[in-house]
This record gives C-alpha cells, sequence and structure tokens, in this order.
C-alpha cells in the first residue's frame, strides 16, 4: 500500500488550484465566446442552405423567378467560406478547452504547463482569426443585387 502512495503525485493545494483556476478564467471566456460565434455561423449556414434548396425548387418555366437561379454559384461560395469558417471555429474550441485540462491535468501531475498551453493558446487564437477572416470575406458576398429586389 506504502508503494502505490508514493506513485501517486500530492494533489495541488488550494493555493495552487486558485491559481490554475485564475490562469484558466480567460480561456474560458475566450470558449464561452467561440460557442456563440459557432452559434451564429451555423445560423448563417441554414440561411444559405435554406436560400439555396429555395432556387433549387424555381423551375425553368416560371420566368418570373427563373433570374434568380444565377445566384445559386454565389450561395455555393458563401457555404464554402462558411463551412470553413465554422471548422476553424470549432477547431478553436477544441485547442482552447485542451488549454483547461492542460492546465489542471499538469498541476495534478505537478508538471510545468506554460510552454503547453502557450503553444495551445496561439493556436485557438490563429484559428479563430481565420474563423473571423472567412465571415467576412462570406459577408463581403452576402448583399447582392438580387438580394435588393423586391
Amino acid at each position: 500500500m506504502q508503494i502505490a502512495a508514493n506513485l501517486v503525485p500530492m494533489t495541488p493545494s488550494i493555493d495552487q488550484l486558485g491559481r490554475i483556476i485564475a490562469n484558466v478564467a480567460a480561456p474560458a471566456f475566450l470558449l464561452g465566446a467561440v460557442a456563440a460565434f459557432i452559434s451564429v455561423l451555423a445560423s448563417r449556414i441554414n440561411r444559405v442552405v435554406d436560400r439555396a434548396q429555395f432556387l433549387h425548387g424555381i423551375t425553368d418555366d416560371d420566368a418570373s423567378k427563373a433570374y434568380l437561379k444565377a445566384d445559386i454559384p454565389r450561395l455555393r461560395r458563401r457555404a464554402a467560406l462558411l463551412n470553413r469558417s465554422l471548422f476553424c471555429a470549432v477547431l478553436s474550441a477544441i485547442c482552447t478547452a485542451l488549454i483547461v485540462i492542460v492546465a489542471f491535468v499538469s498541476a495534478l501531475l505537478q508538471l510545468n504547463h506554460e510552454y503547453g498551453v502557450a503553444i495551445l493558446f496561439i493556436v485557438s487564437l490563429l484559428t479563430f482569426c481565420v474563423s473571423l477572416v472567412d465571415l467576412a470575406r462570406e459577408t463581403r458576398i452576402a448583399l447582392h443585387d438580387n438580394d435588393l429586389r423586391t
């Protein structure tokens, strides 16, 4: 029994846990922001898909709405940008969650975690920035002359 007790590292003190919780507060807020952003992206993707389904339902003999079918390639481009943006946002959320996990596990095992957390945080922010850039690109092509016709 003594051998097993020696194999298990000492658990972190309350002060250590307090410092870890303070250190993971920023990633926790980032995780909440990324989750809200993912919700926005999913909503935009749904709108693009609904619009594309509507346009595919227009028959060729409906002359009053046939011109709208020219919008399908633009919707495909928007969907591709939103899909990549969503992927990058999810990747950012996973990296952010890993920051919190690594911080607590390394405290439990009494390991230095600063470099690993820093790398994960950089990767998380970079993927979040790529996601934001893709959203910006999508919003630039979102408004079109066909959207303004009544």
